[in-house]
Order: structure tokens, then sequence, then C-alpha cells
């Protein structure tokens, strides 16, 4: 069965239909990973966006949902030049088409997704259709598409406990603005009870966990919309109690602190991006899923320096602070999948932990 993608430009690439039936506008971004689609799909940093892998073969070792990064599926369409119909790996569940049908996620493959991704990286980011028809939807309807407040859709209802893989040896308050399961894992595998707050939690509940230290998720959407979570931070900033950020976790973390935030034209995704530590010169090979930045000019140099910044592009990505125990990435330490490269910036996490332990 035919299916079409429709951008806000008037373009229109005609495929094939798999995943579940039915229609969606959404805001069309790529990633240039070559594996690791399962955990791109459940990433809830890709909730409103539809996915377009720049790879061209997907699917070929099918799915394995312990792998999955959260419980379900949170893009909302998936565009792709071709699907391996029968994957080959011994921990294989099934196919990916039965997988997003079970999903209910549409998709279309068989279209020329390295041109459409040229389309999105010379035009920018722009929302399209997947749709049965190319004239389903009018082009004004797709360009009023926006993703509002996603990260109330992703994140905890209620306070939720993660258990320390052998010892409790600290306590963590994390904020979930959608946060990526192996984030969790790699705290409570260096002995860390995380307790998952939901994104509007407050001061209070934070206080009341008494936690050794604080940590924000990554998620979706702009982060001058987590408006709530920007005030709680404010406050919070100066206890010093160690804090680490990651992804939207760092942008809300630099926006308490007066720091401002603009969108990207096309966004960084994938999980070969290339930072420079500007302490070491050392430069590292990280994953990365991100549509906003923290503008570099923006930062207060007098309670802050630059930490990481984007070897393509010059950007922001990493910031550390002068007068507390804190810092972030845009970056993602915990991989999944991607390179291991900077899964040591968990570890001085723990450092900051002992230190302040051992201070009282």
């Amino acid at each position: 069965m035919k299916r079409y993608l429709v951008l806000e430009n008037g373009n229109v690439y005609e495929g094939t239909a798999m995943g579940a039936e039915g229609s969606v506008i959404s805001e069309i971004v790529f990633t240039t990973a070559m594996t690791a689609y399962l955990e791109t799909l459940t990433d809830p940093s890709y909730k409103g966006q539809a996915v377009v892998q720049t790879f061209p073969l997907i699917g070929n070792y099918g799915i394995i949902t312990p792998d999955m990064e959260s419980d379900k599926v949170n893009v909302s369409g998936y565009i792709v030049r071709e699907v391996c119909d029968l994957p080959s790996n011994f921990r294989c569940e099934t196919d990916l088409d039965s997988f997003l049908k079970e999903q209910g996620i549409p998709g279309i493959k068989g279209i020329d997704t390295r041109a459409l991704t040229k389309c999105l990286r010379e035009s920018g980011t722009m929302n399209g259709a997947i749709c049965s028809s190319p004239d389903e939807f009018s082009l004004d309807e797709i360009k009023a598409y926006k993703i509002v407040n996603p990260v109330e859709e992703v994140t905890t209802k209620e306070e939720q406990i993660v258990p320390a893989k052998d010892e409790v040896k600290f306590k963590v308050a994390m904020f979930d603005f959608g946060i990526k399961t192996n984030i969790s894992r790699e705290l409570a595998k260096r002995g860390c009870e995380v307790h998952l707050l939901p994104a509007d939690a407050s001061a209070a509940q934070v206080k009341e966990i008494n936690p050794d230290g604080i940590f924000l998720s990554n998620g979706p959407g702009d982060p001058e919309d987590n408006v709530k979570a920007i005030e709680t931070m404010k406050e919070i900033k100066d206890w010093g109690t160690p804090i680490m950020g990651i992804c939207l976790g760092h942008q809300i973390l630099a926006l308490a602190h007066g720091f401002k935030t603009s969108k990207l034209k096309y966004g960084h995704r994938g999980a070969n991006h290339p930072v420079k530590n500007l302490e070491t010169g050392k430069v590292y090979i990280t994953s990365q899923n991100h549509g906003y930045q923290v503008l570099s000019d923006s930062i207060d140099t007098s309670i802050a320096k630059e930490y990481f910044v984007n070897v393509n592009d010059g950007t922001n990505e990493g910031i550390k602070y002068l007068d507390k125990p804190a810092y972030s990435v845009q970056f993602h330490p915990e991989a999944c999948g991607g390179p291991r490269d900077t899964e040591f910036l968990f570890d001085t996490f723990i450092q900051m932990m002992e230190e302040k332990k051992g201070e009282n």
C-alpha cells in the first residue's frame, strides 16, 4: 500500500506503508545512528517527532525488548529507506514492522532518506505528515502543528524508586523530564538509590528525600516551556547539593542560572558526534539527541564556564559551575546506543557526592 510523506514546504515523498494504519502530523527530524533503532524509537526525547533514519537498512537484528529505553515507542512516526523483514539475532523477539503495528506507530519505507535528510539539513527541521494521500492534509494544517508540553506526557506521575544494584551508597533525587532507562541503570550500578520525581516536583518534595545528589534527566521539547522546573531549580541550585544534568536537564539548569537557549537549525541526533573537553583538550565521540542549545555567549563566566563544545559546529555541549558542585552536559554519557567514551561523567557525579558526604 502506498504512503506519503508531505513536508510543510510542499515536498512530497512517495513510499510504501509500514507499521500501523493511520496518518500523523509531526516534526520531522533525522538521526545518523547506524544501529540502536529500538533505543531511538523508545527514547522519550523524541515525543512529538517522526524520525528519519539516514542509514539505509533498518531492522536487521529485530526487536529486543530489554534494550528499550522506556516502556513504549515515543516517536510519532518512522521513516526508513529499507526494512529487514527477516531479522537474525538470537535475542530477537519480533520484527520491526510487527512491533510498530503493535505500538500503533505509522511508518513509511522505500523513500530516498538521504535526499530527505539533505532537505532537512539545508532547510532546517520542519513539520510533515505521514499519510495515505498527498492531499489528506493542507500545508497550512501541517505548518500549524506544534509540540505542546511533551514533558507532561512522558514524565512519571508519582515518585518511583529505582533500587541500587547492590549496597545503597547514595540517594539521588531525579527530575524525570523523560528519562532514558540506562541513565538510572548507570546510577544504580554505582550504588545509587534513584528517586524518580515528576517534572513539576517542588523543592519541598526534593528536600523530603534528603538526597546526596540531584539529577536532571533528558527529555523532549523546548526547555523554556518547563517554567515550573526552572523556578524549582532556581531554589534548589544554591543548596550545595551535587547536581548533574543531561540534555534537557542541562538546558533547564542553565536557564535557572539566567543563561539562554535557542533552537538549532536541524539539531544533533546520532551516535558519532565529537565533543571537546575544554579543560583537557581531549575529544570524545558521543551519542546525542537534541534540537535546542544553550547559547555560549549567554553563560555568565563569573559563575560558570564552558566544559565541552561540539567539534562540528562549536555549540555548547557542557557547563561546569564555579560556585557549587554542579555540572551538566548536552550529550548522553550513558550512550545506549552509542559510544561509552564519557561514562566517566557518572563517576565524577559519584565523586562529588562522596566529597560532600565527607564534608558533613
